[in-house]
């Protein structure tokens, strides 16, 4: 059994009479401790799969499983426990408390969760040892991100969704952001998990996972991943 499994998944949504098919019969697996994109241009519905898999939306029909456990059978207080201690959210647009500093933005992610690493350790990771008191606004884009990294990363989180984690970036910042992610998933064996719609970063993945229309086209898995400092886009 693979760490993460989806098994002919449906969502759909309602618009009048008209029912649009977002996640239209998916399935796949993840490995354990694997970096895995899911890519596919606006509308592929890797969103929907990823907010599926982050227990923060339902399918229709079909089961996820993340670890032997059918989160897609889990009712609502399951689910946030779920999200609270085994997954941990990046976003495009940080999601950042302004009023916070650095370091109190990561310690409110840490007050809800069984084994968090201490907010000082994980910012010290991520690159932040001298901006742990600083607040968003006197941040760089590539800072926000980085302490968006932090808080996820400190709930010690079994999976690491990433939605469009560099969409915001530029091209230098992306590729530092990417190599943080890279590097995070070897050295903790976390299992990450992006979506992007840019398939020049598949060589970096162990797995990438295509989609068009709602649908599964692809799954391709790489056995000799390429450095994220060797990527060109």
């Amino acid at each position: 059994m693979s760490f993460i499994e989806f098994d002919s998944v449906y969502r759909r949504y309602q618009t009048g009479e008209i029912s649009i098919p977002a996640v239209d019969g998916v399935s796949f697996s993840i490995e354990k401790g694997e970096f895995c994109l899911i890519v596919g241009t606006s509308g592929a519905g890797k969103s929907t799969v990823l907010n599926i898999l982050g227990g923060m939306d339902s399918c229709d029909d079909g089961k996820v499983r993340v670890g032997g456990r059918t989160i897609t059978d889990l009712n609502e207080d399951q689910l946030i426990d779920y999200r609270r201690y085994d997954v941990g959210f990046i976003f495009q647009f940080y999601n950042l408390v302004p009023n916070l500093t650095a370091l109190e933005n990561v310690e409110l992610a840490t007050q809800m969760c069984k084994k968090p690493i201490k907010p000082e350790v994980i910012l010290r990771k991520v690159g932040l040892e001298e901006r742990m008191d600083n607040f968003p606004s006197q941040l760089s884009g590539g800072e926000q991100q980085r302490v968006s990294i932090a808080r996820a990363l400190a709930k010690n989180p079994k999976i690491l969704l990433c939605d469009e984690p560099t969409g915001a970036l530029d091209y230098k910042t992306s590729k530092q952001i990417l190599s943080l992610l890279h590097k995070t998933c070897r050295e903790t064996g976390t299992t990450v998990v992006v979506i992007t719609h840019n398939g020049a970063l598949a060589s970096m993945a162990d797995r990438i996972i295509t989609m068009r229309s709602g649908k599964v086209v692809q799954i391709a898995v790489n056995d000799f991943p390429v450095p994220v400092e060797k990527l060109e886009w």
